[in-house]
């Protein structure tokens, strides 16, 4: 049997498991399938948690398929979203092992293989979304890339921002203090616990697809999210106030694993370039949707849009939080980003 009919087999396995069928919501990926289709084609599964209608795959995963089939160097992709494939620890150790060829995760998440690379969801350790491009484009970036590919055999085809995070609840939140006595619903990471913690928050873990319930009969007060999850999820029904803090850039990698090698060099190059273009296209349109989507929450009245955040109180306290208490190639990590901040 070909390699590519035994991984899709596997994956056909992983499709139906009814535990897998799943949900998710920030970062991520699944799918594999790589080997001998007709003309000698190699098909590669693209894996990801988001849904279709979200910037992320319209703006993002249908341009990379787009531009690798268009390119006809014998490579095409099948992505499978939604979380078809598992969550997000499922889906990195499918990339390990093979199983799945690229995902799409969020930073904090890897942090679970390599945990420098979970750095790149530190509270406000990047400005926005531009610092997050010019430090990429960066040799900066280069010692973390690399160790991760060293420690696990995975390589980086690009990182874009899925919008910042900001906070929800039945009041607003315009300081640290304004924390104090809420239950916040964070993701249980390493590094959203550590984030929640720098920035003054009391954390609640909630499933994600727990959330909407939670909030609603007052089992957590607030949460915090990007935008596009906050409006596809309709969590302005359940709460009053959305607090433009954007205190956390929702940071995703686009990974393949080692099926990275079997391709050649023209194909490699096919896909670097259609990553790169879905990484510019994808922040565009993440920022488009936001504008788009406040405007209409401001002309709407369902809740109130809180601008006057003191986002620089959060700031100064996260990332001194952050200096007092990581250490070793994190803390590299975390100083190279700010070395790259406008000051």
């Amino acid at each position: 049997m070909s390699s590519h009919r035994t991984r899709m087999t596997g994956l056909a396995a992983l499709a139906t498991a009814p535990m897998l069928v799943l949900v998710g919501c920030g970062g991520g990926g699944e799918g594999d399938g790589e080997g001998d289709g007709d003309g000698g084609t190699t098909s590669l599964t693209l894996a990801h948690s988001y849904n279709d209608n979200q910037p992320q795959v319209e703006c993002g995963v249908d341009l990379i398929e787009e531009e690798v089939a268009s390119a006809d160097v014998g490579l095409e992709i099948e992505s499978y979203g939604s979380s078809q494939l598992g969550g997000d620890s499922d889906r990195i150790a499918s990339v390990t092992s093979g199983d799945i060829d690229i995902d799409i995760q969020g930073a904090s998440a890897l942090g679970s293989v390599h945990e420098p690379v979970s750095i790149f969801d530190a509270a406000y350790v990047f400005d926005d979304a531009d610092h997050l491009e010019e430090f990429m484009d960066s040799d900066d970036s280069d010692p973390v890339i690399e160790s991760f590919a060293e420690e696990t055999g995975i390589h980086t085809l690009g990182v874009w921002s899925a919008g910042a995070r900001h906070f929800t609840a039945d009041e607003a939140i315009r300081s640290p203090e304004d924390l104090s006595g809420l239950r916040i619903r964070f993701p249980g990471s390493p590094q959203y616990l550590m984030n929640a913690e720098a920035l003054g928050a009391n954390a609640t873990e909630v499933a994600y697809e727990e959330l909407y319930l939670s909030l609603q009969q007052g089992a957590v007060d607030g949460q915090e999210n990007p935008i596009t999850n906050i409006e596809s999820e309709s969590l302005n029904e359940v709460q009053d106030y959305l607090s433009l803090s954007s205190h956390q850039l929702n940071t995703n990698l686009v990974i393949i694993g080692s099926v990275w090698d079997e391709l050649d060099e023209e194909q490699q190059e096919v896909l670097t370039s259609a990553v790169e273009n879905a990484v510019t296209e994808v922040t565009e349109c993440v920022a488009d949707e936001e504008e788009e989507v406040l405007d209409e929450w401001r002309d709407g009245g369902e809740w109130e849009v809180v601008d006057d955040v003191d986002v620089e109180a959060f700031q100064d306290q996260a990332l001194e939080h952050f200096e007092e208490n990581l250490e070793g190639e994190s803390r590299e990590v975390f100083d190279a980003i700010r070395g790259t901040a406008d000051q």
